[in-house]
């Protein structure tokens, strides 16, 4: 962009100025005021679109910049509904001691239903256990030797959905001390696991969303600062005339804040594009699992929130930029 088209007379600055002093006295400050805050939008959006393929180019890149996060926030928040889905909230297995009677498995489950973290239990019994050992390939002629049932009555404990794995420690551990109890079998190691990895991934997320955050300011910017550099005969004839800083820079701060908008829809745009991408894998993955898988799809309302903060973040880039370079020229 080292060269730039050659603005109308009706679009000048000076001129806008010249007209902003001569009716002064015509003008109430606020209508005047309103007045070239509506003809800076419309300037700044006309002179981005006299120029295409330079403001497609920066807008793309501000997008996929702003569409990344936004990316692996929904790959996290599938991540995390397929960890629930496959374990994450696994049953707790509770092996009671062999020769516990029906009636005593019964009194621990009822006992265990009342507790703050577990929100189901079921018991299974020896003859339970049998048929499901009889529909393994391989065992059903082994059983018919046996001349008693040596399988023990089973309570199978399902923890709360919104417990964490340190409240599932404990609950494992409870059951272990529990009279009767022989053995408990228990995923915790998986769901710490699990759990480190998505606090990890949601770490990494507000690392990278700022990191590129920061990379819209400088996008912003040096389009800003090569825009001013172009016009810098004009804005040292506009001081000479008197105007002020705040006037010669506001149709570059709109021009900022015109840049955060288109970016941030496309940004929006392209997440759509990859729910879309992600929507048929996860549909036959859900079916493979029983239909307990199903994606996660952006919320609206940080869809709606992208375009308003990459606007921010285009006005902020430029309004640096454009003071910097201003305080230069002065």
């Amino acid at each position: 962009m080292s060269t730039q088209p050659e603005v109308p007379l009706n679009e000048s600055p000076l001129l806008a100025e010249t007209h902003a002093r001569g009716s002064r006295h015509r003008v109430r400050p606020v209508a005047s005021w309103r007045e070239h805050h509506g003809w800076s939008a419309a300037a700044s959006l006309r002179r981005l679109t006299s120029r295409p393929v330079g403001t497609l180019l920066t807008v793309a890149v501000m997008a996929i910049a702003l569409a990344l996060p936004l990316t692996f926030y929904l790959l996290l928040g599938n991540l995390q509904k397929m960890g629930e889905a496959l374990g994450q909230n696994q049953t707790i297995s509770a092996f009671l001691q062999v020769g516990q009677s029906g009636t005593a498995a019964d009194l621990m489950a009822k006992k265990l239903r009342d507790h703050a973290e577990v929100a189901s239990v079921t018991v299974k019994t020896p003859q339970q256990g049998m048929d499901e050992l009889a529909r393994m390939q391989g065992f059903s002629g082994a059983l018919h030797t046996l001349d008693d049932n040596p399988l023990p009555y089973v309570l199978e404990v399902l923890p709360r959905p919104d417990a964490s794995a340190d409240r599932v420690d404990r609950l494992v551990a409870e059951l272990r001390d529990m009279h009767g109890v022989d053995q408990v079998q228990d995923s915790g190691t998986w769901r710490q696991r699990l759990e480190a990895l998505l606090g990890v991934g949601q770490r990494v997320v507000m690392v990278l969303a700022g990191l590129l955050a920061v990379a819209v300011l400088l996008v912003v910017g040096n389009t800003v600062r090569v825009d001013i550099a172009s016009r810098s005969e004009e804005i040292g004839v506009l001081m000479l005339v008197g105007a002020s800083r705040a006037f010669i820079r506001r149709p570059y701060l709109y021009a900022g804040i015109w840049y955060g908008v288109f970016a941030g829809l496309l940004a929006v745009g392209f997440a759509v594009v990859v729910e879309l991408a992600l929507a048929e894998p996860v549909e036959r993955l859900g079916h493979a699992y029983a239909g307990k898988l199903h994606i996660d799809v952006l919320p609206l309302w940080l869809l709606a929130a992208v375009p308003v903060a990459a606007a921010v973040l285009g006005w902020l880039g430029a309004r640096l930029v454009s003071a910097w370079q201003l305080r230069k020229a002065a």
